[in-house]
């Protein structure tokens, strides 16, 4: 099943439930999506919001909230902290699992072999090519830092 079909799904399954939360959250997630295809009507090649983006949308969404989470715990405002993390329980149960640290590297070294990257400079084809196949399964913030580090 399509991550989109399995969104309205979940969505059509949240009103039924009554579940209030997870029906916001995921109301959050096709705003989100439907607000990415408006921008790109605009664009020549006018089209769909493909599962890729879709997943980085979603792993931004999730980004936004960890964050909001962290400065809501540092503020005293349990409450929303725990709101926000809520939230990101929701939207992690439609991402691909992440992967460990062990496959992330084996990621990198597969990547650098296949663009044949030899230094620092090609640092964005190795994250072009990781971000082509590994969306939704890495933090590719903190993969930039490691494929510097490799390269460098």
């Amino acid at each position: 099943m399509l991550l989109r079909d399995r969104l309205q799904t979940a969505l059509k399954d949240a009103m039924k439930a009554k579940e209030v939360d997870r029906l916001s959250t995921l109301r959050l997630i096709n705003a989100a999506i439907k607000d990415r295809e408006i921008a790109l009507r605009g664009e020549v090649d006018a089209r769909e919001v493909g599962e890729p983006e879709i997943l980085q949308i979603m792993g931004k969404m999730v980004k936004q909230r960890q964050e909001s989470a962290r400065a809501y715990e540092e503020g005293g405002r349990l409450e929303l902290a725990e709101k926000e993390l809520a939230e990101i329980g929701v939207i992690q149960e439609f991402l691909p699992r992440q992967m460990s640290t062990a496959e992330i590297e084996a990621a990198i070294a597969e990547a650098v072999t296949e663009t044949g990257a030899a230094s620092i400079r090609d640092c964005g084809k190795v994250m072009a090519a990781l971000k082509g196949r590994y969306t939704g399964q890495m933090d590719f913030g903190a993969v930039g830092a490691l494929v510097k580090g490799r390269l460098g």
